[in-house]
């Protein structure tokens, strides 16, 4: 941790070996403590433990081939495992969830559903495995400790968090079952950092490689970190390195972060 001052960020990578190059250079520039990361899309085995490990990061990580998967990396230290499965389902096999110690922070690497298409047995699962995720969540909350639940949510929140729009009126990322499942979270007591940040600013994490929609920005805000009360009163600041997006073979998304005292 650089001094007294800890910076988490969440980072959908979209395919971490297609994309190594763009997530070291991100990790040189912004020197985060601790990386969330979502979609590597890779085996454990095909994980590039070395190359991170060479950039100065420890990690755990669960993968599988081609889809899904998630990561902590930590500066300079290897991340405490605490679990790797959401609770609730011992039958749900894919990799979306890890949770691990970090200087003095449990952090939750989430990787949520996308539910598309809607209606239909993919949203179906995506509103059970978000039901899983808040009753975990509200029993983290009720520990007290200082708690980050950082990751690709798929979830836009409000109409504010969507660029002005009637092409994802369908998607399952704006369905009222989504948005009150988000809701939900934020009624049990955990603060979403960036819109605490920035209250009245239009920000987004997501740009869809279809229809230009990165040069107009027509973006989407699905990266959130939610704040356990313990670390939202640590938050220094927040935000989106939303240039990352804008370069050759970029993933779709931008990493998002916080600093805490």
């Amino acid at each position: 941790m650089a001094g007294s001052r800890m910076k988490i960020a969440t980072f959908n990578i979209n395919h971490i070996n297609k994309r190594l190059e763009n997530l070291l250079e991100w990790l040189e520039e912004a020197q985060p403590d601790v990386v969330c990361l979502q979609e590597t899309k890779t085996i454990d085995r095909g994980f590039p433990r070395k190359a991170i490990r060479q950039a100065g990061y420890g990690a755990i990580y669960t993968g599988q081939s081609a889809w899904n998967g998630v990561a902590i990396l930590a500066k300079d230290v290897d991340p405490v495992e605490v679990r790797r499965v959401l609770p609730g389902d011992a039958s749900d096999t894919q990799p979306r969830y890890l949770e691990a110690a970090v200087g003095g922070v449990l952090i939750a690497c989430i990787y949520a559903p996308n539910g598309n298409p809607q209606p239909g047995p993919k949203f179906d699962y995506k509103l059970v495995w978000h039901a899983r995720l808040e009753k975990h969540a509200a029993e983290l909350f009720a520990s007290d400790l200082p708690i980050v639940l950082a990751g690709d949510y798929n979830i836009v929140p409000t109409e504010f968090d969507i660029y002005p729009n009637h092409s994802y009126a369908k998607d399952a990322l704006l369905q009222p079952e989504s948005r009150a499942s988000f809701q939900r979270l934020l009624e049990q007591g955990w603060t979403d950092a960036l819109r605490v940040r920035y209250p009245s600013d239009r920000i987004y994490t997501y740009w869809s490689y279809m229809r230009n929609r990165w040069p107009r920005d027509a973006g989407l805000r699905l990266d959130h970190l939610l704040l356990s009360p313990a670390v939202k009163k640590r938050l220094v600041e927040a935000g989106v390195d939303k240039v990352v997006r804008g370069r050759e073979n970029a993933s779709d998304h931008a990493p998002v972060w916080i600093v805490l005292r």
